[in-house]
């Protein structure tokens, strides 16, 4: 039986950027370079966000963040889950340890953008209690966006290990 770990890491943990590497390798089989809205990895301010990786048997499997919008949302950014490692709940797993940071965080809700090309992505965002928006921010007039949003969150049993590299 396989063990998942969920650990919090920074923007330059080597695991997670390759995951995110691995994300924006899928989503440029997709769409055109301009319509990834992807998160500067070097940016002073990053190490604002909140990160986190799944591992599967200590290999890196999914990652994802939070950074924040406002006083009242965050962001989720740059969730993805290895095409190897779907379908095996990592990914709501995932998704539940980044909704349990915002709580603790102070956030009531979290917003997305994901792209129309990505079918799977909007079932599972639905699944998961999250709900279609009018595209906000930087997406306004993205034909190829779709956003969703959850409120307000709920506190899930926290199973992440609280690692700094």
């Amino acid at each position: 039986m396989s063990i998942i770990t969920i650990q919090q890491r920074t923007a330059q943990h080597a695991d997670l950027r390759q995951l995110i590497a691995e994300l924006d390798e899928d989503l440029l089989l997709r769409y055109p370079p301009e319509l990834i809205h992807g998160m500067d990895l070097d940016h002073p301010d990053v190490e604002n966000n909140t990160f986190m990786v799944a591992y599967v048997d200590d290999q890196p499997a999914g990652c994802g963040a939070i950074r924040k919008l406002d006083e009242q949302y965050t962001e989720l950014k740059r969730f993805f889950v290895h095409g190897t490692y779907r379908r095996q709940g990592i990914a709501s797993r995932l998704l539940q340890a980044l909704e349990s940071a915002a709580v603790e965080q102070g956030f009531m809700g979290i917003r997305l953008e994901t792209g129309i090309k990505q079918q799977e992505a909007m079932a599972f965002y639905e699944r998961n209690g999250y709900v279609p928006i009018k595209l906000f921010g930087e997406y306004i007039g993205e034909e190829q966006s779709r956003c969703y949003e959850k409120m307000p969150l709920q506190p899930i049993g926290d199973d992440v290990q609280h690692v700094g590299n």
